[in-house]
């Protein structure tokens, strides 16, 4: 396999981590943005040669090109862009206030947006590059008590599928992996937040907050196989836009998308009569 350069956002640990290990050992260059250097000194030690890491704050979008600057100094070039770091927020839409929903646009949407506008100028110049967008099967659908993360990775996949068309002439892929429930450190105590419960909402998201608090170590998906996924497919030469990963997923998002087109199928004729009965139908090329 040709060695591939990775810049990965949020890599000390899960399925950050565990993708930084997978693409080192399978000889690429591994540039870790992380706040915690220190969290993957042994990385360093282990790989000297080809791995990086370096303090990074993702919602710090002004340092993005110094970033991707960074990777094309120590490794001549940038094949592959990561954009993993995240987190959750629990709470009803009336419990989360706007600073919270705002922290979840810039760590899920605006860091990942200046970090791809800072490597898209390197990827096209070489014709070829492939992005990363690691979003969630609540990036497709969403259920109570998640909104604010929810509505974080929709905005991530909209903006993505919009990328992937205008960049994809000039050699640049773009992936949205969409996992399940993986056994990393998603759902540990210090990483989600609970936002203050209502005594609206208390007992409405009840089930949701215990199920949320109590999944850490109990996920059924493995970081090391989907890691491993991930490499292997970028080293290949198809790619999807969309991946689930997790069983979970799968199952999911089928659900969700069988319910959304029988919702279509059973309003078409209704939706339809909402024209001029004079227009033909457009022909536009989107």
């Amino acid at each position: 396999m040709t060695t591939q350069t990775w810049i990965i956002t949020g890599a000390t640990r899960g399925l950050g981590r565990a993708l930084a290990e997978s693409a080192l050992a399978a000889g690429d260059n591994v540039v870790a943005a992380v706040r915690r250097p220190e969290r993957v000194a042994d990385l360093e030690t282990q790989y000297p040669g080809t791995f990086r890491a370096v303090r990074f704050d993702v919602r710090d979008t002004g340092g993005a090109p110094a970033l991707v600057q960074t990777a094309i100094d120590r490794f001549g070039q940038l094949d592959v862009l990561v954009n993993n770091a995240g987190r959750a927020v629990v709470g009803a839409i009336e419990e989360v206030g706007d600073e919270q929903l705002r922290e979840l646009m810039e760590l899920h949407l605006f860091g990942p947006a200046a970090l791809v506008r800072a490597a898209l100028p390197a990827m096209r110049e070489r014709g070829t590059g492939t992005i990363v967008q690691m979003s969630s099967q609540g990036g497709r659908q969403s259920f109570p008590g998640v909104a604010a993360y929810s509505a974080s990775k929709f905005a991530l996949e909209g903006w993505s599928e919009s990328l992937a068309g205008e960049v994809a002439g000039f050699g640049i892929r773009v992936v949205l992996v969409e996992p399940s429930r993986f056994r990393t450190g998603f759902n540990e105590a210090d990483v989600l937040e609970f936002a203050e419960p209502s005594e609206t909402y208390r007992d409405v998201l009840a089930t949701v907050r215990a199920d949320m608090a109590g999944a850490d170590g109990r996920q059924e998906g493995d970081p090391v196989r989907a890691a491993d996924i991930i490499v292997s497919l970028v080293h290949g030469d198809d790619v999807p836009l969309r991946l689930p990963l997790g069983s979970e997923a799968v199952e999911r998002l089928t659900r969700a998308y069988r319910r959304d087109l029988d919702g279509v199928e059973r309003w078409a004729e209704t939706a339809r009569s909402a024209d001029f009965a004079d227009v033909p139908p457009s022909s536009r090329p989107i």
